[in-house]
């Protein structure tokens, strides 16, 4: 028999509803994109190989897609990333198929990767792929820099605790079935 997230009724709810079509300013939107930017090339800069795998790959454009937002990004001779051009044809378009907002969440919170669609540069693609399999964010040290050792590996923990917990959480709800007893 197959189970039902008690989530799914909520999420059902959600998309029936008839909300307004979120519009953001352009300059709103425009410095959202600018900052993500910022931090994804200073993730960058800590991982010199995925640099060099970005320098290969220079001026190629990205476009990554989800609903009606869309994000281009361009492959700068540094090894790192820019905004590209809004008329910029994308070399390698991912889009991410999953339409839920609460069905991404949960995938991020089970530490999984959501579902995208791929087309366009296979190395690109495989040089993209590379990048999220091996290149992490080191929260901890950044962290450290700013307030100190102890507190950051203290807030670290924490964290990664409220992670572990909201898993265990979504894997006992994903396989929850009413009407039967919690174990």
């Amino acid at each position: 028999m197959t189970t039902q997230s008690p989530f799914s009724f909520l999420e059902g709810i959600l998309q029936k509803l008839p909300l307004p079509q979120l519009q953001l300013p352009t300059w709103a939107v425009h410095e959202a994109q600018r900052r993500v930017v910022l931090l994804l090339n200073h993730v960058l800069m800590q991982e010199p190989e995925a640099m060099a795998r970005l320098t290969r790959q220079k001026n190629q454009v990205m476009l990554v897609q989800w609903r009606s937002f869309n994000f281009k990004l361009v492959a700068t001779p540094a090894g790192l990333l820019d905004l590209a051009t809004p008329e910029a044809v994308a070399d390698l378009v991912m889009t991410m198929t999953d339409e839920s907002p609460l069905a991404l969440a949960q995938t991020a919170l089970r530490g999984d990767k959501p579902a995208v669609r791929i087309e366009g540069d296979v190395q690109l693609a495989a040089e993209v792929n590379w990048l999220v399999e091996h290149v992490r964010w080191d929260i901890e040290e950044d962290l450290a820099r700013v307030m100190g050792d102890v507190p950051a590996h203290t807030l670290s923990q924490m964290a990664k605790t409220l992670a572990s917990t909201l898993r265990e959480f979504l894997a006992k709800a994903a396989t929850f079935v009413p009407g039967q007893s919690a174990k």
